[in-house]
């Protein structure tokens, strides 16, 4: 038995929009193989940039943009304005059943399609949560492969036994997608007498030439669901 998925359910691709228009302005997306005449610096990289440990998304709207098209979301769904961006930390509520996990998967790969947004991290609060997310993204592969022109992309679930793995997230120029629970980032003792006792996430470490790894997650900027 193999589930189908709906692409055309309008309430979810509402969903999906309100969170992809808030980034209305970010130049457009541009193949990576594509030939093109325009060598502006910006331009070629759209929304990513180059970084010491790989790359990271870039975001070149300022906070008046930004907080110009929440307003602009917030109005065309009865939502009253935020008066003042918080960070850019953005909430879309959904009813339990109507496809929350489907909905911001989905997002995923808009905002990279869109703005060439690559770097994404999903995180957990709990094991059966994130055995959960890992379903879903088994079981919607061919659909988003389908619905995003065969789009090329990874996911793997964070694991402190295999650090090397946070090298590839860096450096890829693929869609990246990294499930980790939230519990990886509870203990941090960094710089005091406690260090050893601090997760692995914040400890140096020799599989990544001494950094910590914490450090290949925060230089992609990643988009954190």
């Amino acid at each position: 038995m193999k589930l189908q998925f709906d692409a055309q359910q309008q309430f979810q691709i509402d969903a999906v929009n309100s969170v992809v228009d808030i980034f209305d302005g970010q130049p457009l997306h541009h193949g990576d193989f594509e030939i093109r005449f325009d060598t502006s610096y910006e331009n070629l990289l759209s929304g990513q940039v180059q970084t010491e440990l790989g790359m990271g998304n870039r975001l070149l709207l300022k906070d008046e943009a930004v907080l110009a098209n929440v307003h602009r979301v917030q109005d065309a769904n009865a939502i009253d304005r935020t008066p003042s961006l918080q960070g850019y930390h953005f909430s879309v509520e959904m009813e339990t059943g109507t496809g929350k996990t489907y909905v911001y998967l989905r997002t995923i790969f808009d905002l990279s399609r869109k703005y060439g947004f690559k770097k994404f991290v999903i995180v957990v609060p709990s094991v059966a949560i994130r055995e959960g997310v890992l379903k879903n993204l088994e079981i919607t592969k061919d659909h988003f492969k389908a619905l995003f022109n065969n789009i090329e992309y990874e996911y793997f679930v964070y694991d402190s036994q295999r650090i090397n793995r946070l090298r590839q997230f860096a450096v890829s120029n693929s869609i990246q997608i990294m499930v980790i629970n939230i519990d990886a980032f509870r203990k941090n003792f960094t710089g005091t007498e406690e260090e050893q006792k601090s997760n692995v996430i914040f400890r140096e470490n020799d599989k990544l030439s001494g950094r910590q790894p914490i450090e290949f997650i925060t230089a992609t900027n990643p988009v954190v669901i």
